[in-house]
């Protein structure tokens, strides 16, 4: 039986678990109320210090999963995801819209990574 690691875990769930050389983040969602850009830069800080605290970094990302809570901005959230993902080491990656957990949050990131 292999081993399964929970971080930052509480009673309803946990940030991130690792698996069997796999990492499954929570969606992260960051500073509600704030543009789009700002909620991105958050979520893609968040989501660089759970890989971290699992052992990896944004090149072993395997799979990310976009909400928004409205389409028309996607092309803002491109621009910082964009300037983030390092080139040569692209997720595979899926966007969508979405009715968010509350209207202040804009931005929903999920991601799977490997060790």
């Amino acid at each position: 039986m292999s081993e399964i690691k929970r971080i930052e875990g509480g009673q309803r769930m946990s940030q991130a678990v690792v698996a069997n050389g796999t990492i499954w983040l929570a969606g992260q969602v960051s500073q509600p109320g704030k543009s789009v850009t700002e909620q991105t830069q958050g979520i893609l800080a968040q989501i660089d210090t759970l890989l971290k605290k699992a052992g990896a970094d944004k090149t072993r990302i395997t799979y990310a999963q976009i909400w928004l809570a409205d389409m028309a901005d996607f092309n803002e959230m491109n621009a910082v995801w964009d300037a983030w993902v390092p080139q040569g080491h692209t997720p595979a990656r899926a966007a969508g819209e979405a009715k968010l957990a509350t209207p202040d949050y804009r931005v929903e990131i999920i991601v799977t990574a490997v060790l």
